[in-house]
């Protein structure tokens, strides 16, 4: 099957009104979905919202806020003991910065980023429990039955 200019007038007037690309493999015949999906790319047809999400959520979802920044953030010869250390950005780039919020108590960080590096252990040892009454022989115990 070869893409001949009648095929791609009709992919772009299906494409247009929005059918699938199984839809108009299956209308255009001898081609499979995927072969559809890059001649729309390659056509540079637009782009449409994924069907997997559901038709009309787009429209019925708030936007997004983004977070405010509360500091501006601070370059490393604007930081002080009492700002927090945690970089933003690349540091080989233009535009590095600290975040330069107060820190807490005697961390580097403020809060948030303090949350972020100092986290608890997934799974806690008992240390109630010690290597002698485990129940793994350790190296050259004898196993007795």
């Amino acid at each position: 099957m070869s893409w001949t200019d009648e095929r791609i007038t009709l992919l772009k007037e299906l494409w247009g009104n929005g059918k699938s690309a199984s839809e108009i493999a299956e209308i255009l015949g001898g081609v499979s979905r995927n072969a559809v999906i890059g001649k729309a790319h390659r056509l540079q047809l637009s782009g449409r919202p994924s069907p997997i999400k559901g038709k009309g959520d787009m429209e019925a979802k708030a936007p997004r806020k983004k977070p405010k920044e509360e500091a501006q953030g601070a370059t490393i010869l604007s930081l002080t003991e009492h700002m927090c250390r945690w970089p933003i950005g690349d540091p080989k780039l233009p535009g590095f910065k600290f975040c330069g919020k107060p820190t807490t108590g005697s961390l580097p960080y403020c809060t948030e980023h303090a949350q972020a590096a100092y986290q608890q252990p997934y799974r806690q040892r008992d240390s109630s429990t010690s290597s002698s009454s485990s129940s793994r022989p350790s190296q050259g115990q004898k196993v007795t039955a």
